[in-house]
């Protein structure tokens, strides 16, 4: 846009309806950011208590969660965050408002360098990043710690994790290869001063000093803590699922820093949760240019090898459209997974490394398992983040709990009534020829089976 343009927009947008004068427009590069004055704030404000989505009453899949319905509940899978919130009114570049932060997934409590597992990965929309994936790809190992953060932290944050693991592990760069953090992101500038980059080394040490197994912060905490779902509140959000022993007793765990979609694209357990919402908040500003983006991390204890955790990570694309998602242009659906059932020491005197793999034909219930999980977790980031406004008035509404929740129930997700009991089956067609004595004109389904009866032409004896 010309300077010329630019000024022409400026005064259009000063020309605007008294109904909206307080109103304004900014725009700066391929961004559009709405204004808002501090006594014009159209809010929906939402006090009520916060909740898991398993207590919507949705039905949120078979199989059973794990003890914590959390990525915790793979055992040595650890979780920390570090959460930045300081400041509110118009943006001041490098001051705030700040609503960002930072999550560090442990996958081998605080021994991933030596002790390395089993990683895989796949990239459903590649309008994101996260750092060191090329590596995890081509070497099927995590050696380091995986970080969530905002867009413009990834290189603060790659260094601190860096600093992090070279003072515990001093050989790295000498006696031992180099290594690239994991380092994964999400754009959260509509809330917060994201070119400020305001995630600090000090803030990686707490996430992963803090990191522990059992319960997981949800919602508006860590890398999440600016994210946006759907143009409601989000974050980080987590679930689990534990396969019966008769599929091998396993645990899958997802977490995810969930930041994509538009109102209307929210579904819940198939429900069009936002469209329903929509005529209530279309009044409150909201990122009409982007669509967001969303990184999911995959924990599992079975015995996988790195391309079947791909095809596992391809299945938690289908649990992130479950929700809604159309992986749009502008969204980066970026999935990492890992399983812990195999240690890959760095330094051995062997030649050969043993390692248990599961059966492809055994993966079924585990791509049904992390389906369930994404879903669940992603509805969790949702349930348990609060209202926050941000840089320039901007606001984020929670998601209304018992207004889904009543949605849900008018619903009604009740057994379809039973069907009549069956009568004799109705007898073959006349002259329909046997499938073994049909002539090559028959026409035949892909089974073989006869599908259409020969037709005599007229005049045929």
């Amino acid at each position: 846009m010309s300077p010329s343009e630019h000024l022409h927009e400026q005064e259009h947008l000063s020309e605007q309806p008294s109904s909206l004068p307080k109103w304004q427009k900014t725009i700066r590069g391929d961004t559009i950011n709405i204004v808002k004055q501090p006594d014009d704030r159209p809010r929906v404000p939402n006090t009520e208590k916060r909740y898991r989505a398993r207590e919507l009453g949705l039905p949120l899949g078979r199989f059973r969660t794990g003890k914590g319905n959390a990525i915790t509940d793979v055992e040595g899978v650890h979780v920390g965050h570090s959460t930045i919130i300081r400041g509110a009114g118009p943006l001041r570049r490098g001051r705030g408002p700040v609503r960002t932060g930072v999550t560090a997934i442990l996958p081998n409590e605080k021994n991933i360098f030596e002790q390395r597992v089993t990683g895989g990965g796949f990239v459903l929309n590649g309008a994101g990043e996260v750092s060191g994936l090329t590596q995890l790809m081509e070497w099927g190992i995590v050696e380091t710690p995986i970080f969530l953060t905002n867009t413009l932290s990834v290189g603060q944050v790659s260094d601190a994790a860096v600093r992090w693991m070279v003072e515990r592990y001093p050989g790295i760069g000498d006696e031992h290869d180099v290594l690239i953090p994991l380092v994964g992101e999400c754009d959260d500038s509509f809330l917060n001063d994201v070119a400020g980059r305001h995630v600090q080394p000090e803030n990686v040490n707490e996430a992963l000093e803090t990191a522990s197994s059992g319960p997981v912060a949800e919602g508006s905490v860590g890398g999440g803590t600016g994210m946006i779902c759907c143009d409601f509140k989000a974050g980080i959000g987590t679930a689990s699922r534990k396969l019966p022993p008769a599929m091998g007793g396993y645990t899958v765990g997802i977490l995810v820093m969930n930041n994509f979609g538009h109102m209307r694209d929210l579904r819940a357990a198939g429900i069009p949760i936002g469209m329903l919402l929509e005529p209530r908040y279309r009044h409150i500003p909201t990122r009409f240019v982007s669509y967001g983006s969303i990184i999911a991390v995959v924990a599992t204890d079975a015995p996988l090898s790195s391309h079947q955790l791909g095809r596992v990570s391809k299945r938690v694309a289908l649990g992130i459209g479950r929700a809604g998602s159309i992986a749009a242009h502008g969204s980066g659906e970026i999935i990492l997974a890992f399983s812990t059932a195999n240690k890959i020491p760095r330094t051995t005197q062997k030649m050969i490394y043993h390692m248990k793999i599961l059966l492809d034909q055994r993966l079924n219930p585990l791509y049904e398992a992390a389906i369930e999980a994404t879903e669940e977790a992603i509805l969790n980031s949702l349930c348990m983040a609060r209202d926050m406004e941000g840089l320039n008035g901007n606001f984020a509404p929670a998601l209304p709990l018992q207004e889904v929740k009543e949605i849900v129930e008018r619903a009604a997700f009740k057994a379809p009534p039973p069907k009549p009991p069956m009568t004799k089956p109705p007898p073959p067609p006349s002259e329909a020829p046997r499938v073994a004595e049909a002539p090559p004109s028959a026409a035949r389904g892909a089974e073989g089976m006869m599908t259409v009866p020969l037709v005599k032409p007229e005049g045929a004896s």
